[in-house]
């Protein structure tokens, strides 16, 4: 039921922006969904399951805008300054997003363990949230990694590819430290980008 649990998602989303996940109730989300609460559960399996299934969404949500940001026309320079600011906007107007890139889980957000649970949902998009879910390190591994993907060109070689890679991790981290410490507004983020991250494509 596709709909119903993206329905269930955007209601557990929208009570987590209204309390802590410890105060959030599996029979209000169901009713917020306009389901039964039973259909929640046939869906998740347990409260842990919803929480796992929405840090698994919000997760793909991010990535789904970094490829957008690197699939922008424009030089490679400028399509890693949409990814750092795709990232810091995210990460500002998403907790979860935040908390995932940062690793710093605040008591408002739920805190599923990272690493995979058992599960036995016959659910196929519980069974992947059932998965491991993806740490800080994984999502500089995912993005730069995607990065050098999207800016090589077909003739680059394997060492094209290696030199290409430094200028990514760079870009990421550079995101990921803009979390930790938004920039100030109008502060250069291109500039930024280019002073500290040159790349060409290969």
């Amino acid at each position: 039921m596709p709909a119903a649990r993206e329905s269930l998602l955007d209601a557990a989303y929208t009570a987590l922006l209204r309390r802590p996940w410890s105060a959030v109730r599996m029979v209000d989300v169901a009713a917020a969904a306009g389901v039964s609460r039973q259909t929640l559960y046939n869906e998740f399996g347990s409260k842990d399951g919803l929480a796992r299934a929405l840090v698994r969404r919000e997760a793909d949500g991010y990535l789904a805008g970094i490829e957008r940001a690197l699939a922008a026309p424009g030089e490679p320079g400028e399509r890693l300054t949409a990814v750092v600011e795709w990232t810091s906007s995210a990460a500002r107007d998403n907790a979860l997003i935040r908390a995932m890139l940062t690793g710093c889980w605040s008591e408002r957000l739920p805190a599923p363990r990272l690493t995979a649970v058992p599960s036995l949902s016959s659910v196929p998009a519980q069974r992947r949230a059932d998965g491991p879910l993806p740490t800080p390190r994984d999502f500089v591994r995912l993005v730069r990694d995607r990065a050098v993907t999207a800016l090589t060109g077909p003739a680059a070689t394997p060492a094209d590819t290696a030199e290409l890679a430094r200028p990514c991790e760079l870009a990421v981290r550079l995101a990921l430290s803009c979390v930790a410490a938004p920039p100030a507004e109008g502060g250069g983020m291109a500039e930024l980008i280019r002073a500290v991250v040159p790349v060409q494509t290969v």
